[in-house]
């Protein structure tokens, strides 16, 4: 698997296209804005979207996926996820935009909302799901085994962990969804975050100070 990271919107969330190299067939992870420049890199790369994912329902993850979706046609118009716990943050896409000073973006529903143990496919590669509750109730993330590479949203952080202090945030569910959804996977997994530079479980394990074994 191939992918870029692309930093978008003013919150400088880590927007990922990633593709499969036999067949350039690609997916963009939480497209948050900034669509004209998400759309430059999958013509730069020579790319077919497949599909739009969306880790969770923060406006800086999926403030962009309407207009981008419109914008690449079908099937690139396919959203899958998050879990549909987070339907409350999607149904408020109007509040959120006003919030944090975002331009207005309609109310979003996704083709498929995605569970637990589900797979996501793009070109020959499959990605596995994870539901990783506690920044928002229906956060997920994307895993793709073979490449050792982990896509975890809002979850966890280089040095760093999610936030829980918006609504229907868990800090115990954050820290058991890190423990015991992410840690086990290997210290040798790759991930991409939300925000920030990419880092890998093993290095978080031994010195996140919010989750690592030392705590």
């Amino acid at each position: 698997m191939d992918y870029l990271i692309l930093p978008v919107t003013p919150l400088v969330q880590n927007c990922t296209i990633l593709w499969d190299p036999a067949t350039r067939q690609a997916a963009v992870v939480d497209p948050g804005g900034d669509v004209d420049a998400i759309l430059d890199a999958i013509k730069a790369n020579n790319l077919k979207v497949e599909k739009l994912l969306l880790t969770h329902g923060h406006i800086d993850h999926v403030g962009g996926t309407a207009a981008l979706a419109a914008r690449l046609g079908a099937p690139a118009a396919c959203v899958e996820g998050p879990q549909r716990e987070d339907a409350f943050w999607l149904e408020q896409l109007t509040e959120q935009c006003r919030m944090f000073g975002f331009p207005p973006t309609p109310t979003l529903t996704p083709d498929r909302w995605l569970e637990d143990g589900d797979t996501v496919t793009v070109g020959g590669l499959t990605l596995d799901v994870l539901h990783t509750p506690g920044h928002t109730p229906g956060h997920i993330c994307f895993i793709h085994k073979p490449s050792k590479l982990a896509i975890v949203g809002d979850v966890l952080f280089a040095g760093s962990i999610g936030r829980t202090d918006f609504p229907l945030g868990n800090p115990t569910a954050l820290i058991r969804s890190i423990r015991e959804k992410l840690f086990p996977l290997g210290d040798d997994f790759v991930f991409i975050p939300g925000h920030g530079p990419t880092s890998t479980f093993g290095e978080e394990r031994r010195s996140n100070p919010y989750a690592g074994d030392q705590v």
